[in-house]
């Protein structure tokens, strides 16, 4: 199996593997014009998609049923959204809980009387459900306790909310999982490849949480109105614009990169290429106003997202402090061909990593001629397949040569084995426990890449000492445990970007920084981590509503700030 842009990975002016795999850097990524988000908004917007309501069944508490027809250039689809009254004491984010606010579907095609039944009988019960392919996406959400009230208050008194509330919490809803993987019947994965609307990963995912976020506008202000029809209004336009999607996610979402090593070096390529293809460029006075004001902005974001989180605070902190420096050196220095490679050595020197990433995004905007095809490349048809005839030696020179990382971990101490990942038995869902504490090591996933190597380097070693003329098919006869360990050496040999260089069971390791990688890719922001083992973030804060597709659109709506309002709740 062939692939030419991870091969390309190795090209000298990419930033090196060691550096940008190391957790701790991956733990520091934002979003950037590669992120999901970002390229369905794009695709949305340039193809003029079209989003009509075509029913809204909600009474005056806004429960009820939305339904939603979208039309691409390729096709049309539905989405369908229960609203139901939640209990206070079944409300919780965890995937254990059985019911939510609102749960809803994206599904191709049509939606006759028959399967909205179906649909208004399985959507509410999420996992206890059953649905057919024709469903693409299955999620559900709950409402901000902080926001919703306060908003609806606001706006049924003929007040705008406070723009300060959205800066603390920037949703109305939060999604608690958002499935399109071919679990409970609905569409697998494979019924999207060749989709030409939804192309790369997650795509139709994170167009239906947008599709939620519209909804959430149309629901409160038809709460609004409802509640006082007198003197209501609707929400401002650029409070519309700062309101996001949240989303709560835990260990869930971890295991995805340790388990899609070619996926995930598609990623890292697509952006280290548009970083290179950026610095390369010659920089002009335009374009350095330019990285000035999104610095700016990027800064103002940074403040006004809060955490209770220490550690993160702490971070954010000396993130925002390199900010202020790398302004102020930004300011000195000549519009010339070689700024953007000073600018990006000069943070490697005199910055923390969080200012590091965020820089790299920063310069993915600058030229998006030259960023936004990668994210065509993002998608990769994966899979290994052993290589049987491989010399024992060949074999032994790819493992020290593509994993001298995983062969210099010392894990033979308790420290670097603490933890086990395994899957629950209630949810199926990834779990990690402390080896020397909890039970259940017996069914640990597959997920120490490092001591796999690590075992199997050792065993070939002293296969090859007996038999140094083999090949892999005799060493895997003898030893046949090793098998899915050669297929991933062998199917990764020529991506530099795909394996996560930690260990993973190492006491230090911080869960944390697997689910900020991959969130950063799906276009999140505001990370509020609540452990080490969940976060909050937002999603689509700052985007384009539906009401302006159509119109014009220049993409340049990440790292939201607050807007001001003359009109907000508690000013007059």
């Amino acid at each position: 199996m062939s692939y030419p842009d991870a091969e390309a990975a190795s090209q000298p002016d990419l930033r090196p593997a060691a550096q940008v795999m190391d957790l701790d850097r991956l733990g520091n990524h934002f979003q950037s014009r590669l992120s999901f988000v970002r390229s369905s908004m794009r695709r949305m917007m340039n193809e003029q998609w079209r989003i009509q309501r075509i029913g809204f069944d909600l009474d005056t508490e806004g429960y009820g049923t939305a339904i939603y027809r979208i039309d691409t250039p390729n096709a049309h689809y539905h989405c369908v959204i229960f609203s139901m009254f939640l209990p206070a004491e079944k409300r919780s984010d965890r995937v254990i809980a059985d019911q939510w606010d609102v749960s809803f579907v994206l599904l191709a095609g049509d939606v006759d009387a028959q399967q909205l039944a179906d649909l208004r009988r399985n959507v509410p019960l999420q996992e206890a459900g059953r649905f057919d392919a024709r469903v693409l996406v299955l999620s559900r959400a709950n409402r901000s306790l902080r926001n919703f009230e306060r908003f609806l208050g606001a706006l049924a008194e003929g007040c705008q909310p406070d723009p300060r509330q959205l800066a603390e919490v920037g949703y109305l809803y939060r999604t608690t999982a958002v499935y399109g993987n071919g679990k409970f019947g609905i569409a697998d994965y494979s019924c999207l490849q060749g989709n030409a609307d939804f192309t790369q990963p997650f795509s139709a995912q994170m167009f239906t949480v947008y599709l939620l976020r519209h909804f959430s506008i149309e629901q409160i202000e038809h709460m609004a109105r409802a509640r006082n029809p007198r003197r209501a209004v609707g929400l401002d336009i650029g409070l519309q614009r700062y309101l996001g999607i949240g989303n709560s996610t835990g260990l869930g979402m971890a295991p995805f990169l340790v388990n899609h090593p070619q996926l995930v070096n598609q990623w890292i390529w697509a952006r280290e290429t548009g970083l290179s293809r950026v610095i390369a460029q010659p920089a002009d006075v335009p374009r350095v106003q330019r990285f000035r004001s999104l610095l700016e902005r990027a800064r103002r974001h940074l403040q006004e997202t809060t955490t209770e989180d220490k550690r993160q605070s702490t971070i954010d902190q000396q993130t925002l402090a390199d900010l202020g420096q790398l302004a102020e050196w930004c300011v000195r220095q000549p519009a010339d061909t070689g700024l953007w490679l000073r600018l990006q050595a000069w943070t490697e020197t005199h910055c923390g990593k969080g200012c590091q990433e965020l820089l790299v995004s920063l310069l993915l905007e600058l030229y998006p001629e030259q960023v936004d095809p990668l994210a065509e490349q993002m998608a990769i048809k994966e899979g290994f397949r052993l290589n049987a005839d491989m010399p024992l030696s060949e074999l032994r020179e790819l493992i020290e040569r593509q994993y001298r990382w995983a062969l210099d971990y010392n894990l033979g101490s308790h420290e670097a084995n603490h933890f086990f990942w395994y899957r629950s038995a209630e949810k199926e869902e990834p779990r990690l426990g402390e080896r020397a504490l909890e039970p259940g090591a017996e069914k640990e996933m597959q997920l120490g890449i490092a001591q796999n190597i690590q075992r199997c380097h050792n065993a070939l070693l002293a296969y090859l000492e007996q038999h140094p003329q083999q090949l892999t098919a005799h060493f895997l006869l003898a030893q046949p445990h090793f098998k899915g360990t050669v297929c991933r050496l062998q199917g990764m040999a020529r991506c530099a970007y795909g394996e996560i260089r930690a260990n993973l069971m190492d006491r230090n390791m911080l869960p944390i920084d697997l689910l900020r990688c991959k969130l950063a890719f799906f276009g999140a922001g505001k990370f509020d981590p609540k452990s080490s083992r969940w976060v909050r973030i937002t999603l689509f804060q700052g985007a384009p509503l539906v009401s302006e597709i159509g119109q014009p659109f220049d993409d340049d709506w990440n790292f939201a700030v607050m807007p001001e309002l003359a009109t907000a709740a508690g000013e007059h």
